[in-house]
């Protein structure tokens, strides 16, 4: 368990435990509320698998970014989320910058 403290940064159990749940509860809640903006745009028209993959993961990759800033604001933990976003996205450049 030390390991997974290790790995995701925390400073104690109880907050490994409120950062899974936070991921948890952002990862359902990004697809419950991307649900109605899909079928907004008119997503269930469109007959491409490949087209409607590549539009799903462009409105659910963002919008689980905010949520994820979001519920983690709400459970206390503002500041260990923003680190991590700006850790992923730092990666992500890097990654993009060198391929």
């Amino acid at each position: 368990m030390s390991k997974m403290k290790r790995f995701f940064k925390t400073e104690s159990y109880l907050q490994l435990i409120i950062v899974f749940l936070v991921f948890a509860i952002s990862g359902s809640l990004s697809v419950v509320v991307s649900k109605p903006v899909l079928h907004f745009i008119g997503l269930d028209k469109i007959d491409s698998a490949i087209i409607k993959t590549l539009i799903r993961i462009l409105i659910i990759f963002p919008l689980y970014q905010v949520i994820l800033i979001f519920i983690g604001t709400i459970f206390g933990q503002f500041q260990y989320f923003w680190n991590f976003e700006k850790r992923f996205w730092k990666k992500f450049s890097l990654r993009t910058k060198n391929h």
